[in-house]
């Protein structure tokens, strides 16, 4: 029996149909580009797109966790949440607002929404914004201090740890008394 009208039954014996040769299977899909096209004017070269190096991954402690040890790497790191122990990374690290970090810190740059406690050392950046909290010394690059945050500590900012021209290598600049 057949549900469509105009089908008639099949038979027991006869040739099946030849079947339409199947697609070949792909090992995995395709990724789309979702990135806006980008054309060259004719008679020119198109730009080849590259990742930045500053393209590094995130991690991130979130708000309702508690960590002790030490995170050292290549990527940025976001504490969200309360960490205990040294931090050491080439890229950036941030404390959210509620934050809490608890150690020392060697990161490319510093954003302190939160609380630090500890020092940080060789920062090329470090803001403190309205919300933050650092008791501890900073040597950086450069300092950004919000209005409304607070520190408690020594801040050694603007310095190469190299000598200037005709000075002297403890600190003190040319013609200073000592």
């Amino acid at each position: 029996m057949s549900i469509w009208k105009d089908q008639a039954p099949a038979k027991k014996d006869a040739p099946l149909p030849p079947e339409a040769p199947a697609a070949p299977l792909r090992d995995a899909p395709a990724a789309a580009d979702f990135s806006p096209a980008v054309t060259a004017p004719p008679g020119t070269r198109p730009v080849e797109r590259t990742a930045p190096q500053e393209a590094l991954k995130e991690s991130l402690i979130a708000a309702d966790l508690t960590i002790e040890g030490k995170i050292e790497g290549t990527g940025h790191i976001r504490i969200a949440g309360r960490f205990k122990g040294d931090v050491n990374v080439q890229g950036d690290l941030t404390i959210e607002t509620g934050a809490k970090l608890n150690g020392g810190v060697r990161a490319k740059k510093v954003t302190i929404a939160g609380e630090l406690e500890g020092n940080i050392e060789s920062a090329s950046r470090v803001e403190l914004l309205s919300s933050g909290v650092l008791v501890g010394d900073v040597k950086a690059g450069a300092l950004t201090v919000a209005a409304g945050s607070r520190m408690r500590g020594n801040a050694e900012f603007g310095w190469d740890d190299t000598p200037a021209k005709g000075g002297k290598s403890n600190g003190t600049e040319p013609g200073a008394a000592a």
